[in-house]
C-alpha cells in the first residue's frame, strides 16, 4: 500500500511566477515523483452559451472554475487513482473535447490564483505557497503571455486587466495570501525559497518511504 500523495499548493496572483517556481521544483526530482495539477485547465464548461456571452467570463472570479472537478479528481490521485484532466480552449472560451490521462505520483503541486480560496483544496494541502510579486511584473507577464499564447490582442488584455485582473486580485487573490504557510517574493527568482521547498518535500517523501518499509517489514512478520 503506497503512502498518501504529498499535496502542495502553489497560489499567487496572475503572472506571479507560480509556473516557474513550480517548474523550477520539479526539476530537483524525477518525472516519476512530482504531479502538476493546474487551475486553470479546470475552468467550466461554457460549451451551452453563445460565444458571445463566453466573451465576458470573467476568468479571475472564484465561480470561473469548477474547483468540485478539481476536488474530485485530488481524491482520486490521493486514493491512487487515475484522471483524465480536462483541457480549456482559450480561444473558444469553453472546455475542449480533449482530456489528458493523469497517473497518481507521490507529490502533487496544485497550481492555481484561487486555489488558498477554497477551503475544501486548502484541506487537502500538506504546504501552501504563497507567490508575491510586483503588480507591474505581473502585468508585463501576463502581456506577454497572451498575446503570445493565446491569441489575444494588446487593447484586449490592458481591458481585461484594469475591468477583471486588477479588482479580483485585490479583492481574492491577494487575501489568500494570510493561508500560505511559505511566501515566495518574486518567484521563479527566489532560489534560496525554492531550495527550503525542495528539501522540505524531500523530507516528506524520505518519512513516507520510511513508513512504507515499516509497514511491510511488519507484514512479514
Amino acid at each position: 500500500m503506497r503512502e498518501r500523495p504529498v499535496v502542495i499548493g502553489v497560489a499567487g496572483g496572475s503572472g506571479s511566477g507560480k509556473t516557474t517556481v513550480t517548474r523550477s521544483i520539479c526539476q530537483r526530482f524525477s518525472d516519476k515523483t512530482i504531479l502538476v495539477i493546474e487551475q486553470d485547465y479546470y475552468y467550466k464548461d461554457q460549451s451551452h452559451l453563445p460565444f458571445e456571452e463566453r466573451l465576458n467570463t470573467n476568468y479571475d472570479h472564484p465561480l470561473a472554475f469548477d474547483n468540485d472537478l478539481l476536488i474530485q479528481h485530488i481524491h482520486d490521485l490521493m486514493k491512487q487513482k487515475p484522471i483524465e484532466k480536462p483541457v480549456y480552449d482559450y480561444k473558444l472560451h469553453t472546455r475542449s473535447n480533449k482530456v489528458i490521462p493523469v497517473e497518481p505520483k507521490e507529490v502533487i503541486i496544485l497550481e492555481g490564483i484561487l486555489i488558498l480560496e477554497d477551503p475544501r483544496l486548502i484541506d487537502l494541502m500538506d504546504i501552501k505557497v504563497f507567490v508575491d510579486t510586483d503588480a507591474d511584473v505581473r502585468i508585463i507577464r501576463r502581456l506577454l503571455r497572451d498575446i503570445k499564447e493565446r491569441g489575444r490582442t494588446l487593447d484586449s488584455v490592458i481591458d481585461q486587466y484594469i475591468n477583471n485582473v486588477r479588482p479580483m486580485h485585490l479583492q481574492f487573490v491577494e487575501p489568500t495570501k494570510r493561508y500560505a504557510d511559505i511566501i515566495i517574493p518574486e518567484g521563479g527568482q527566489n532560489h534560496v525559497a525554492i531550495d527550503i521547498m525542495a528539501t522540505k518535500i524531500e523530507t516528506i517523501l524520505s518519512r513516507n518511504r520510511l513508513n512504507k518499509q515499516g509497514k511491510s517489514i511488519e507484514n512479514l512478520h
